[in-house]
């Protein structure tokens, strides 16, 4: 890959088949072991790859016969000789084993990339909603 552009590419895309597939193995190998995940579900923080592969694991049982799809919007990348940084707007459709969309919700997603050992891995990684003034919810759909 000759660009920034490309190695961000490379890891959405290798994220949006893995979790498609349900690949726990996967979306882990994305991930350094040392990981520290804000996640925007239920848990105020993910510390290493163990627990991170927990969340996956249970999100993925959860699916059933359902599918997930992963679009990425706006993808900005910044990418140095050792560190990256990617950042988009995420949409998750779920999908019945029919092909009918059953639901989506979007998030903001911003992960740090290092190169260790020749390969990129994600160090950091957080997500997020908006929360409406009004009525102190998740803003799951970008406006």
């Amino acid at each position: 890959m000759n660009d920034s552009r490309d190695q961000a590419a490379n890891v959405l895309d290798r994220y949006r088949t893995a979790v498609f597939d349900r690949n726990v193995e996967g979306v882990l190998d994305l991930y350094a072991d040392d990981v520290r995940v804000f996640d925007a579900w239920n848990v105020w923080e993910y510390d290493g790859a163990t627990a991170w592969r927990a969340a996956i694991e249970q999100w993925f049982g959860s699916l059933q016969e359902e599918t997930v799809e992963v679009d990425v919007a706006d993808v900005r990348t910044d990418e140095g000789s050792d560190m990256a940084f990617i950042s988009a707007v995420v949409t998750y459709t779920a999908v019945s084993g029919k092909g009918v969309a059953l639901r989506s919700m979007q998030n903001r997603l911003t992960w740090s990339l290092m190169r260790r050992e020749g390969t990129w891995r994600i160090v950091h990684e957080h997500t997020s909603a908006p929360i409406g003034f009004e009525d102190l919810k998740a803003i799951t759909q970008r406006q």
